[in-house]
């Protein structure tokens, strides 16, 4: 048959394969704007327009546009203008890790007036997991939020992403776009036992599959230990996984690797594949787990770092400061209640993945392996990779490419070594990239948390004793769960002053998906219960909940103890949480909110507070560069990863300060282990805090480096001189820096500075979060009314970004305090592998959350800033269920507080049933 059609006024006649989708259609002809995010219809990245309609081009075949016009996002731009709606994505920032933002771009671009006035429904169509929705709006109501460069003042000021032109063109390269020549593609068999061991695996079948040139099973893995989680120290994680095992420990563990020309290929090879298991008893419930008899899941030796493997325990933590039981006696009420979290999937729209090939070593001449990957942590991978195969450092590339979000979920390592395996074995480039479907069954999830909370206090609100027993569900592998149980219990209990504290606490091995980092990294899990609790007992003893916080929590200069252990390297280093506690009372005095719900509901207020480390403890290393190019302009060489965190937004913002230019004169590389020495990677909060302050001692260094070689040049003191845009001034005359350059090199002087930050000392950033709700006691809906949060930040880098990032962790936590669950039935399997079947927030769901930043100066982090990418999420659920019990009188001690619950504790409650907690 004849085909044709026009793709951005450009004509195509090749044929689709048989039931190819117009997705891949479009990526196979090089227009990468074009996103997989679902392949369901669910998401919306894949959206492009088909005679002017928008249409999702994963469900829409290929055939059925012949004769059509297609336009995709970078067919958007006319005669070398941007489209007014692109134009209006860059100027109100309207994203983040724009992953989604060219589905975005093609759906809002085709809406007419009408749709324009009802986005709930114009946009049911396109999620966002970054940005919360409310920049998304603004720009496409024409808020302009960013603002032009200016010279020697970029921090406190919100210039745009440096990335935006090219997100918003579709010309921003993520993981996958770009083009291998010789490409291989791999899919991996999982396993349908959430315990077995492989008795024998007859790969014959599918090497027979036309196009199939390699099977993986354990018999090809090394045998060597590693994790999955990506930490500085390899230590803090327990060694309990193989590329490949022969028993496999929960349902989605991959058994084999097929590596075929095609996808297909792959995958018809993967269903061939015949496996004899012995199916072995498993346990998915943490606490039988931990019972004597219970199935041994890791029976390994004291190597594997395994805190009571014959128990199951992965990690544990005891301990006491004064004593609880004295405390309890001293307490005129003693409040206790058990909580539970649940497991949240990250839900990056961009799924993990890789492309692992060849090149040629600039620098040796001789051949290295690359790994292109979805990651956060490029350089702690390589070092995972050339451990695993004993593989030298200089062999080893690995770079991140623009990354389609993170939240934790790609501090692992659970691609990487199986595509450098396949790749090594066969010498061709290979390919692995999990479906959705996979994300929630091979990948890892949040861990759900139990916790019980006992608290006591006198009448006047003084509390007298804490206690937490927690246990975590670290699933089938410990990759994080020690480290994340550990942090849990740290500075939820530590922003309390209370004499007498007590911990027992528990990372516990099932047969589940294992868990992994998440935003917050358990912090939010642990607060929820202890935010509820105080809550709860400012209450039983009618003390204004706000009131009882500001009796009891820590000040200025006091040390955080946990029993836990007292990290040293931690200090409140500017404190905000005083003014954060006022923004509530302030939001409180002022609200009117309640005026608007409906006739007849339940209306109620609460409030929550946390506070975090800015950075994780143990050491968290960056290294950086800053030098002046021939052309008078600068270039930033540094690891860490921009996945939407605004890193390099703000390294810019930071070296522009320091060199008195602008950020459009400033180019930047990183997350590539080619750029500088080392970055343990984008987490813990630490791309402005760590790597920005590396960045900062690399901007200072070269500033002084060529102040002083002008000086010398112009034979003028040094105290005469001063940087500008692009000159150095002396005594009202300019040298230009391109002529500085010229000099520099002739004199064989490189005008480079070199920066290097160990992350240590630590600070604390503070957080509060106040919600209006209005419930209806006849179906349990719940509307939010007003949400209003406090930032403690220091000094706020880029108003702009970080006010994203506020919104972003703030809808995020909705989403899991409200409806996100993967859910897993008793045969350990997921049920819940599917955006339509685990709800992801829409733009409906998401209110719009006023910010507001304290006025604080850090002394330890750069320039006075502190972190502030993870701690939103945290007072959020706490918040919430706090202004529910207002509303209903009821206790919700379990999220998320789904719509049924919500509805069926309040019928109950008003017939006297016993429900004061749910």
């Amino acid at each position: 048959m004849s085909f044709a059609i026009r793709v951005n006024n450009e004509d195509f006649d090749a044929e689709p394969r048989p039931g190819q989708c117009l997705r891949t259609y479009l990526r196979d002809r090089g227009w990468f704007g074009v996103k997989k995010g679902c392949d369901a219809g669910d998401c919306g990245a894949c959206t492009v327009q088909v005679d002017g309609e928008p249409v999702h081009s994963c469900l829409y075949p290929a055939v059925r546009a012949e004769g059509r016009s297609v336009t995709t996002v970078e067919g958007l731009a006319k005669d070398g203008q941007l489209h007014p709606m692109q134009q209006k994505f860059l100027d109100a920032q309207g994203f983040q890790c724009g992953f989604c933002t060219a589905g975005f771009l093609m759906t809002t671009s085709a809406l007419n007036e009408e749709q324009l006035t009802d986005l709930p429904r114009s946009l049911k169509g396109n999620l966002c997991r970054c940005t919360g929705y409310r920049a998304i709006e603004d720009a496409i109501r024409g808020v302009k939020h960013t603002e032009e460069p200016c010279a020697g003042k970029a921090v406190g000021r919100s210039p745009g992403a440096p990335a935006g032109p090219q997100v918003v063109t579709g010309t921003a390269r993520y993981t996958f776009d770009i083009e291998v020549e010789g490409l291989l593609h791999m899919k991996l068999l999982r396993s349908p036992h959430p315990h077995a061991r492989i008795v024998s695996i007859d790969t014959s079948a599918a090497l027979r599959v036309p196009g199939v040139h390699l099977v993986l099973t354990h018999h090809d893995a090394p045998e060597r230990l590693f994790s999955s989680a990506r930490h500085e120290h390899p230590t803090e994680d327990p060694d309990d996984t193989r590329v490949m095992d022969d028993v496999v420990r929960f349902a989605g563990q991959r058994v084999a690797a097929v590596v075929a020309d095609s996808e297909a290929a792959a995958e018809e090879g993967c269903r061939r594949i015949v496996v004899e298991y012995e199916v072995l008893p498993f346990v998915i419930d943490p606490e039988l787990a931990m019972v004597p008899g219970a199935p041994v899941i890791h029976p390994k030796g004291p190597e594997s770092r395994i805190a009571r493997p014959d128990n199951n325990v992965c990690g544990e933590v005891h301990g006491e400061i004064g004593s609880v039981e004295q405390g309890f006696a001293e307490a005129d009420l003693v409040y206790e209640e058990t909580f539970q979290t649940q497991r949240v999937q990250h839900a990056s729209l961009e799924t993990h993945g890789c492309v692992a090939y060849f090149e040629v070593n600039e620098d040796t001449g001789e051949e290295r392996i690359v790994v292109r990957s979805s990651t956060q942590v490029p350089f702690l991978t390589r070092r995972a990779l050339c451990a695993l195969y004993d593989l030298p450092h200089d062999y080893v590339r690995v770079v991140a490419g623009r990354v389609g979000g993170g939240f934790g979920g790609k501090q692992e390592m659970l691609t990487e070594d199986i595509a450098v395996l396949a790749a090594m074995k066969l010498h061709r480039p290979v390919k692995l990239e999990f479906t959705r479907p996979e994300q929630f069954y091979g990948a890892t999830t949040r861990h759900p948390f139990k916790i019980t909370v006992k608290a006591g206090s006198k009448r006047d609100g003084t509390l007298t004793a804490l206690q937490f027993r927690v246990v975590s569900n670290t699933g089938a592998y410990g990759n994080h769960g020690p480290a994340v149980m550990f942090h849990s219990v740290g500075e939820s209990m530590g922003v309390y002053r209370v004499p007498n504290k007590k911990v027992d606490a528990y990372s516990v091995y099932t047969n589940c998906v294992p868990a992994g980092a998440f935003r917050g990294y358990g912090l939010g899990q642990v607060t929820f219960a202890v935010e509820s609790a105080m809550d709860e007992m400012a209450r039983r003893l009618g003390i204004d909940p706000l009131g009882f916080r500001e009796k009891n929590i820590i000040g200025p200069g006091e040390h955080m103890i946990s029993p836990g252990g007292e990290e040293e390297d931690l200090h409140i280093a500017s404190y905000g949480l005083d003014q954060c506690l006022q923004v509530v009372r302030k939001a409180l005095a002022e609200d009117r909110s309640a005026e608007d719900a409906p006739e007849g509901w339940l209306v109620g207020q609460g409030f929550a507070m946390s506070m975090i480390a800015t950075g994780p403890p143990g050491g968290h290393f960056a290294d950086a560069t800053v030098k002046l190019l021939e052309d008078g302009t600068y270039d930033i060489a540094v690891g860490t990863a921009e996945f939407g965190n605004g890193t390099t937004t703000v390294h810019k913002q930071i070296t522009a300060g320091a060199l008195g230019t602008t950020v459009d004169r400033i180019a930047i590389r990183q997350s590539d282990t080619d750029v500088v020495k080392h970055d343990t990677g984008a987490f813990g909060s630490a791309g402005t805090v760590v790597a920005g302050k590396a960045v900062m001692k690399a901007a200072n260094a070269l500033a002084e480096k060529i102040l002083s070689f002008a000086a010398e040049y112009a034979r003028t003191p040094r105290s005469l001189l001063r940087l500008t845009e692009d000159s150095v001034e002396c005594d009202g005359r300019l040298m230009s820096l391109k002529e500085l350059f010229e000099a520099a090199r002739a004199k064989g002087v490189e005008l480079e500075g070199v920066g290097h930050w160990g992350g240590s000392p630590r600070s604390v950033a503070f957080n509060s979060q106040w919600f209006r709700l209005a419930v209806d006691p006849d179906t349990g809906e719940i509307r939010i009314l007003r949400s209003v949060h406090g930032a403690d930040a220091g000094k706020v880098m880029n108003p702009v970004q970080c006010r994203g990032q506020v919104e972003g962790g703030v809808a995020q936590a909705l989403g899991a305090t409200l409806f996100e669950q993967v859910l897993i039935d008793d045969a350990g399997q997921v049920t819940t592998a599917a955006f339509r079947r685990y709800r992801l927030p829409a733009y409906a769901d998401v209110p719009r959350t006023e910010v507001h930043f304290m006025e604080t100066s850090d002394a330890i982090g750069p320039l006075g800033a502190k972190s502030m990418s993870e701690s939103p999420f945290n007072p959020v659920a706490p918040a919430f269920a706090n202004a529910l019990r207002d509303a209903t009188g009821i206790r919700f001690t379990e999220a998320p507080f789904l719509r049924d619950k919500v509805w069926r504790a309040i019928a109950e409650h008003r017939i006297g049933a016993p429900a004061a907690r749910m």
